[in-house]
């Protein structure tokens, strides 16, 4: 969490923001607007008034959500969707230049939303409100330039509303990392596998969070995994290895309250924020909405990283079960380089969330 008593600190920082209403974030360019999604709604005052409060991305197309000249500090980011589109919508940054971007995960998995139904996330650093109110504190410094995009993958036109808060005119020091997000999705988990969170990043920075919807597959508990950090050279075995899946996000003993069984809870650093129980037709199993930030206790790694995590439950007599679980995951890291190397992200289909209960768009 930030420290208030540097509030009182004064600087020599300017704020700027950019929204449908202010593309370029320049000074005194806002609200000056004469076409946009509100012009009807304002035909009877003008401009001035919410004229352009949101952006339509047509099927199929890539929108840039902003272009910004640094040195600079994205320091808050506010959006919403419809959550038909949380999961067909694609957030992408690219720092300094780079071709390849940082940041590629689902607008929902970034927001702690990847089942496409809300649940109240409200953490230090990423805080989902109703009803699908997102917002990320996640410093993203960069030297020279940035580029932000959101690509929509369904055929169907989305709207978006957005704003977008960063600082110029400050010192972004040498050794300061680039803000890294990567998405990962194992459905269903191979026999015998780990869901790989973080394939072998080479560089120096700090693992600074998870988030992870999970999806069951066969009754009984679900969570008896170990996450591992393989880094600065480990192979076989890890340097850091967790004692359980629930004991990672900060639980213990199933997430189980006598006579309430599974219970949410959302802290600044970790929670388990969303339990999606069965309905007796449909939504025939229970999913799950975990995140871990790494704020208060960074993994600092100088040669390289690499994260998995096991998917264990119990069979007879005691024995662990590997399961094969519907498993996504967004990691997040501050590397020394704007690109590195990242998964290939699913198609459409293969990111869809089948089963969701999804609302028309109309």
């Amino acid at each position: 969490m930030a420290d208030i008593r540097n509030l009182a600190v004064l600087s020599t920082a300017h704020t700027r923001s950019i929204s449908p209403e202010n593309f370029g974030g320049a000074k005194g360019g806002g609200g000056r607007a004469t076409e946009g999604t509100g012009k009807n709604c304002a035909v009877d005052l003008g401009p001035g008034w919410k004229i352009s409060p949101s952006v339509q991305i047509d099927g199929n197309a890539t929108f840039e959500l902003a272009a910004i000249d640094g040195p600079a500090v994205i320091t808050h980011l506010w959006m919403t969707t419809h959550r038909n589109n949380w999961r067909s919508l694609i957030l992408r940054a690219y720092w300094d230049g780079a071709e390849q971007p940082a940041i590629e995960v689902p607008v929902g998995d970034f927001f702690g939303q990847g089942w496409c139904t809300f649940a109240q996330l409200s953490s230090a650093v990423i805080a989902a409100n109703p009803h699908g109110g997102f917002n990320s504190y996640w410093p993203m410094p960069f030297a020279g330039a940035a580029r932000l995009t959101i690509e929509n993958l369904s055929p169907e036109p989305a709207i978006v509303y957005y704003q977008l808060t960063y600082e110029t005119n400050v010192d972004v020091p040498a050794g300061t990392g680039y803000l890294h997000a990567q998405f990962r999705r194992s459905n269903p988990l191979p026999d015998k596998t780990t869901h790989l969170i973080l394939d072998t990043v080479e560089g120096a920075g700090k693992y600074v969070g998870t988030y992870m919807a999970w999806g069951v597959n066969r009754p009984g508990w679900w969570g008896e995994g170990e996450l591992k950090m393989y880094l600065d050279g480990d192979t076989d075995y890890p340097t850091i290895c967790g004692t359980g899946t629930e004991d990672y996000f900060g639980g213990a003993w199933n997430f189980d309250v006598p006579g309430n069984g599974y219970t949410t809870y959302s802290t600044p650093y970790l929670g388990l924020h969303q339990v999606l129980k069965p309905d007796g037709l449909y939504y025939s199993q229970q999913r799950f909405g975990m995140y871990r930030w790494h704020t208060a206790d960074p993994v600092h790694f100088h040669t390289d990283l690499r994260v998995d995590i096991q998917a264990l439950g119990w069979k007879s007599r005691g024995r662990y079960q590997p399961l094969q679980d519907d498993i996504a995951s967004t990691a997040l890291f501050y590397l020394d380089r704007p690109a590195t190397r990242r998964p290939v992200l699913p198609d459409a289909d293969d990111l869809a969330v089948f089963g969701a209960p999804m609302d028309p768009l109309t």
